[in-house]
């Protein structure tokens, strides 16, 4: 005889849904299980809940946040779930049209993922497969350079050179196509207007920059680590990571980045200053 809670149960596993700020207590419960992992989606639920998604996106779930997560936005980000769990969230990403350039996460959920979505989504620009990532959470282990610090507004241009050579560097693309670089340069602004940019200036001209790009209550996730070309290899990367770490250690939270692992050079810059791997993150990112 078939069990009457059968049907509930089929309907609950069927697919994946969209979270609501009812569900915010319990997400971001679920998150802290997870602070570092979790950063990026835990700073942005905090500031805009759940219900404003013109401002950050998406959150899916089938069966409950504490079965399964996934967010959807500029990135689309697994963070809790089985393979099943993240064929739901791979039908309902393919159901319309793509929004995210890039699939991230803990590689154990990003790659399945990203195998669920290669089919339809086509080949990838470039996959990264192992990006250690990295948490501390004591006063960096050498000596911070003092003259990081955080960049005021009226630095914008100045800062912004830096900024688009090391994603041009990174990603392999110039942030300013496609609208001449208006969005970037307003995503710049924020971060410097939150107080979130810091740099090394010499005559006028960043020699070392990073950004403190998500900032959830338990984590600050740094990113953009750059140095000068004429200044690499003389210890800007580490001492200038060492001042950004401190200031988000010093504030309680965990500093935490992710890196390629083929990028040796900043491997070792980062294990000077004390970062510790605690997992790691795989990228896909798409055109």
């Amino acid at each position: 005889m078939r069990s009457v809670l059968e049907p509930t149960r089929r309907t609950k596993q069927s697919g994946a849904r969209q979270l609501a700020n009812r569900d915010l207590t319990q997400v971001l419960r679920v998150l802290d299980t997870d602070p570092v992992a979790s950063c990026m989606v835990s700073a942005r639920l905090q500031e805009f809940g759940l219900d404003s998604r013109g401002a950050y996106g998406e959150l899916w779930s089938r069966g409950g946040p504490a079965d399964s997560l996934c967010f959807s936005g500029a990135n689309l980000v697994p963070l809790k779930g089985s393979r099943a769990d993240l064929r739901a969230f791979a039908d309902r990403a393919v159901r319309g049209p793509r929004i995210c350039s890039s699939v991230v996460g803990r590689r154990e959920l990003a790659l399945p993922l990203w195998d669920l979505l290669a089919e339809h989504w086509g080949p990838p620009r470039e996959l990264r497969a192992d990006q250690p990532l990295l948490a501390l959470e004591r006063t960096a282990a050498v000596t911070p350079d003092l003259r990081v610090r955080r960049v005021r507004p009226e630095e914008i241009d100045r800062y912004l050179v830096a900024a688009v050579a090391m994603f041009t560097e990174e990603i392999g693309v110039d942030p300013r196509a496609g609208d001449g670089g208006r969005g970037y340069r307003r995503r710049v602004a924020g971060l410097i207007e939150s107080g979130r940019a810091w740099a090394r200036f010499e005559d006028g001209e960043v020699v070392f920059k990073a950004e403190v790009g998500a900032l959830s209550r338990r984590t600050g996730q740094i990113q953009g680590v750059w140095v000068h070309p004429d200044r690499r290899g003389q210890g800007y990367g580490t001492s200038g990571t060492a001042a950004v770490a401190n200031v988000v250690v010093a504030s309680g939270r965990a500093a935490s980045l992710y890196v390629n692992c083929y990028n040796e050079v900043a491997r070792r810059a980062y294990k000077k200053v004390g970062f510790e791997q605690i997992a790691t993150f795989a990228t896909v990112l798409l055109d």
